[in-house]
């Protein structure tokens, strides 16, 4: 072989050496010396608002860098969605959202974003079970309670939701169809202006998931008279099931997770789903997970990207089947 042939050679492999170093250098610097924005879709102190920012803060401590919660509420959800789809996909703005990530494109007429390939599934964080809720001035005391009371009033009793194609938002919508009730659904810009008129009096009912509607029913405030889980809660004993109502085998439940914008990079995803799963782990997080009855669900982003294809799938023959639209 020739001198200079050779010579090509090794400058050749002190490149592909040179390369293979920086990529091992690029892994090994996410996140860099800069803070990480995690978008939350809704107002603050809803139950989004409420785990996203329990997760936010210990997922701090595993990254070794901060992270910046911002709320972007609107369009139930979808502005605040839509920005972090824009992004680019560098791992340094992230979306925390629940199911109604995945149920918006379903019921909206026009579709603004594609919840498979607009974004990269990091992990998912865990479920919860919804809980129908009424002031505690109210007359009745159970789901069977409210839907006789409905049935006899019709028009005049209302529901209040905290955004179009949320979790609560379908739930309301199957209770008032299977159940036949003339309830009208308000609309509200999250769970805080949904319940704080529940509690005013001025709707007389909601669905809304446990960890932001739970300060509310020890407080006092708000009576729960059903829950969406297919069992009774330890937590609630005496409340019983939407199932136990008068809709056998219901069951839907509130799931929340993490994504990126599409193409995000492998080893960055790989590096936000092993924080997440000893994130969601901690004994700080699992006391408060345990006090919201938040069930921790940690699974790889494969897992979770099967979970998105079967809940479309899923909720996609309910939605059909009510003729659930919507144009927020």
């Amino acid at each position: 072989m020739k001198l200079a042939s050779r010579r090509s050679i090794a400058r050749w492999g002190m490149c592909i050496a040179f390369f293979a170093l920086s990529a091992g250098v690029a892994l090994a610097a996410f996140p860099a010396d800069k803070p990480i924005r995690m978008v939350v879709p809704y107002t603050p102190g809803g139950s989004i608002d409420t785990v996203g920012r329990l997760v936010a803060e210990e997922l701090q401590k595993q990254l070794g860098q901060s992270i910046v919660v911002d709320n972007k509420p609107g369009a139930s959800g979808m502005i605040g969605s839509q920005e972090v789809a824009r992004a680019p996909a560098d791992g340094y703005t992230l979306l925390f959202n629940a199911s109604s990530q995945v149920y918006m494109p379903l019921v909206v007429n026009r579709k603004t974003y594609d919840a498979e390939k607009d974004f990269t599934a990091i992990a998912q964080v865990g479920y919860v079970p919804l809980a129908v809720v009424v002031n505690p001035s109210a007359s009745f005391k159970t789901l069977r309670g409210l839907s006789a009371h409905a049935r006899a009033n019709p028009k005049k009793l209302t529901w209040a939701t905290s955004g179009l194609g949320t979790t609560s938002h379908l739930t309301e919508e199957m209770i008032n169809r299977e159940l036949k009730l003339d309830m009208e659904i308000v609309l509200y810009k999250g769970a805080v202006p949904q319940l704080t008129d529940v509690m005013g009096g001025h709707v007389t009912a909601a669905v809304s998931p446990l960890p932001g509607v739970t300060p509310f029913i020890k407080g006092g405030r708000l009576r729960p008279i059903a829950v969406t889980s297919r069992k009774r809660l330890a937590s609630m004993p005496d409340v019983p099931t939407v199932a136990e109502s008068g809709m056998p085998e219901f069951e839907l439940l509130s799931w929340y997770g993490l994504w990126g914008p599409a193409n995000l990079p492998r080893d960055v995803v790989e590096r936000l789903n092993a924080a997440v799963a000893k994130a969601v782990q901690s004994p700080h997080v699992k006391a408060r997970f345990a006090d919201l009855s938040f069930e921790a669900a940690p699974n790889t982003p494969e897992q979770f990207g099967r979970i998105i294809r079967e809940e479309i799938r899923r909720v996609g023959e309910v939605v059909k089947a009510a003729n659930i639209r919507i144009d927020p």
